[in-house]
C-alpha cells in the first residue's frame, strides 16, 4: 500500500472512525472542486471503516445498484464475491469483521458504451491515505481489480490484471513478510467478480481451483472469533 500504516500505530477507537465517516458522507469534492468534470449526480460516499476488522476488502466503486441502495455489492458481483470469501451476508456486513473501502466511494456514472467509469481521484487523493491509517488492526487487504491493485501494490508496470493475479503466491509471500515487519497489511489480488468476466473467469479455471480455496481458508482463520 503506497500509504501504508504498520501494525505498530495506534488503534483509533470508535469515536474516531464514525467521525470520519461522517466527513466522508457529508463529501462534495468531486462536484463543488473536481479534478475534471464534476461528478453528474449527487455524492452518495458508501465506504465500510472499522476499527476492529482485520479483514479489508478494496473494489472499484460503487455501481448503479449500490448508488441506489447505499449498501456495497448489492449486486451479483457481491453474490459471487461472498462465495469466493466463503461468507455470507451477516458476516460480510459485519463491520467490526469486515471493512469495505473501495478506490472511489461514489458512482462515478456510466460512459458511453453503458459501463462504469474508472473511480474518481479525489477519494485516492483526499480520504484514502486518512482512511488506512485510522484502521491500522487491518492485517489482509483484498485488491479486487486494477485500481485497487495499483494502489495497493503499485503499478503493474506492463502485467495485465491476470498476470498479476497468477502472481499471487509471490504478492502474498511478499506482502507477508511486509506485515509480519509491521509495515502494513498482507495483499491478496483478485479480479473483479462481475459478471462481465465469465469469459476470463472460464479462461483461467486455475483461480477457482488455486486462490478461492487459499482465501477462503485464509479469511476463515482471519474472522475466527478467539485470534
Amino acid at each position: 500500500m503506497a500509504e501504508g500504516n504498520g501494525r505498530a500505530a495506534k488503534h483509533c477507537g470508535q469515536g474516531d472512525i464514525a467521525s470520519l465517516k461522517e466527513q466522508i458522507g457529508a463529501c462534495r469534492i468531486c462536484v463543488e472542486t473536481p479534478v475534471r468534470a464534476p461528478l453528474p449526480h449527487e455524492p452518495r460516499p458508501v465506504v465500510v471503516l472499522s476499527s476492529t476488522a482485520r479483514l479489508c476488502l478494496s473494489g472499484q466503486a460503487p455501481g448503479t445498484r449500490v448508488h441506489a441502495s447505499g449498501r456495497p455489492f448489492t449486486d451479483p458481483s457481491g453474490d459471487r464475491l461472498r462465495s469466493w470469501l466463503g461468507i455470507d451476508e451477516e458476516t460480510f456486513y459485519d463491520s467490526s469483521k469486515v471493512s469495505i473501502v473501495p478506490m472511489g466511494f461514489c458512482f462515478p456514472g456510466l460512459d458511453s458504451k453503458g459501463g462504469d467509469k474508472p473511480p474518481r481521484t479525489e477519494c485516492r487523493r483526499n480520504w484514502h491515505p486518512q482512511v488506512f491509517r485510522s484502521m491500522p488492526q487491518v492485517e489482509t487487504v483484498i485488491a479486487i481489480g486494477k485500481y485497487a491493485q495499483d494502489y495497493h501494490l503499485g503499478p503493474a508496470n506492463g502485467l495485465g490484471l491476470w498476470q498479476r493475479v497468477a502472481a499471487w503466491k509471490e504478492i502474498w509471500q511478499e506482502t507477508s513478510k511486509r506485515y509480519e515487519a509491521g509495515e502494513g497489511p498482507r495483499i491478496l489480488p483478485l479480479p473483479h467478480p462481475s459478471w462481465r468476466n465469465n469469459t476470463a473467469l472460464k479462461k483461467n479455471s486455475w483461480f477457482d481451483g488455486e486462490v478461492v480455496p487459499f482465501l477462503q481458508e485464509h479469511v476463515k482463520t482471519l474472522l475466527r472469533p478467539d485470534r
